[in-house]
């Protein structure tokens, strides 16, 4: 096909999307009268007690405004939630799935979108969407393009804690690390991949250290693993005999790592919320001294979506809850760090005065410096890496 077909063929799909959405926009009060009396099974990580508190309100809310019934199922793994869709839609179970909306990542978007088991497009006819911050990446998850079969959520970026009584000038790089490693033995660690905030702190790394970042960002193959990861492989081999059991073992979860800061056992936590350390404060898990810091040349960040597998029971329930998330509302009281403090997506120059004082407040602990973002790699970077990992650190 030469270039006028293909861009005529682009063309053509961008219009025919267009149409679609601007259709389903047209239709929401059907939606909501479709929604109503609707039970949505939330599978979403279920290990914040914040998290947890915040999606009851929210549930309370859509229950009371539409009738709406959201049963957070709470999960540690949004993998194997991926599996039992990819197993529920091969035993035939195609539209009585026991999953209808799904908190995911990147690389589990990818396995779904690959495997034609999503929803949609849907997410930017919503009536929340207009206020959506389109200078974010709200369009794309790991580089793979949502192509509105997810919907944006809130913001992350790989933040650390540490407490000023103890570390008043923390590492600001990943040597910077290392040397703080050797002076500290026993002091630092890492959540163990294929944890979540483990895998996050490789891509650190990794991000870091490679001399060809250019390839993360293209889907993994042999060659590019084995071009791109061998300083991180070298750096991991000088870091483990100084961190904490000598490497021979990590914590399992970053909330583990937090308990371990607060007791003294560890010098530094780590976390993919700029504003959990004031949670961890005011629920008193940290101490007043604990704060939170980045490196002066970025730290990895995103935006964190959520799914409607294409076999839900629930479709329009589905919907109807995302996007009140996506409100205004809602939106602020989650970025409030005396709720989560988890970051919007939303155009905060587009909302009230208040709204807008209430995102931008920043409570004691919270990350409060400018700390770049760097992107995430492609999504197929991190099974790669958490197998090598394993292969190389896991059996110890």
């Amino acid at each position: 096909m030469n270039l006028s077909k293909i861009t005529t063929t682009l063309s053509a799909l961008a219009v025919s999307l267009s149409a679609a959405l601007t259709a389903q926009a047209a239709d929401w009060p059907q939606i909501e009268a479709q929604a109503k009396g609707q039970t949505v099974y939330f599978n979403a990580w279920g290990g914040g007690e914040a998290i947890n508190a915040y999606l009851a309100w929210a549930a309370k809310e859509v229950q009371g405004r539409y009738g709406v019934t959201v049963k957070h199922v709470k999960i540690t793994d949004a993998a194997e939630v991926v599996k039992r869709v990819q197993t529920e839609v091969a035993a035939g179970r195609t539209n009585d799935g026991s999953v209808d909306l799904m908190w995911v990542n990147g690389e589990n978007f990818r396995n779904l979108k690959n495997g034609g088991l999503l929803f949609g497009p849907w997410a930017e006819a919503l009536p929340s969407w207009g206020l959506v911050d389109l200078n974010k990446p709200v369009r794309s998850d790991f580089s793979v393009p949502t192509d509105g079969y997810e919907a944006p959520w809130g913001t992350a970026q790989l933040t650390f804690i540490a407490n000023k009584a103890t570390t008043p000038a923390p590492p600001r790089s990943a040597a910077d690390l290392l040397r703080f490693a050797q002076a500290n033995p026993g002091r630092i660690s890492y959540p163990k991949p294929p944890d979540f905030h483990g895998t996050t702190f490789l891509k650190q790394l990794l991000l870091e250290l490679t001399p060809t970042p250019a390839l993360l960002q293209q889907p993994v193959s042999a060659g590019a693993l084995a071009s791109a990861t061998p300083k991180l492989w070298a750096y991991l081999d000088a870091l483990h005999p100084h961190l904490w059991r000598g490497g021979k073992t990590f914590p399992a979860s970053a909330a583990a790592m937090h308990r371990m800061l607060a007791d003294g056992e560890l010098k530094l936590s780590l976390t993919f919320n700029p504003n959990e350390a004031a949670n961890l404060i005011t629920s008193r898990q940290l101490p007043a001294s604990a704060y939170s810091f980045g490196w002066p040349g970025g730290t990895i960040g995103n935006v964190h979506f959520l799914a409607i597998p294409a076999n839900a029971r629930a479709k329009a329930g589905a919907q109807v809850f995302v996007n009140f998330l996506l409100s205004p509302e809602a939106q602020a009281r989650k970025a409030d760090t005396r709720v989560w403090g988890d970051g919007t997506v939303l155009d905060v120059a587009k909302l009230p005065l208040d709204l807008q004082a209430r995102m931008r407040n920043k409570a004691p602990g919270a990350l409060t410096e400018s700390v770049p973002t760097l992107p995430e790699p492609h999504a197929s970077w991190v099974e790669a890496l958490e197998a090598e990992w394993l292969q190389r650190y896991g059996a110890r």
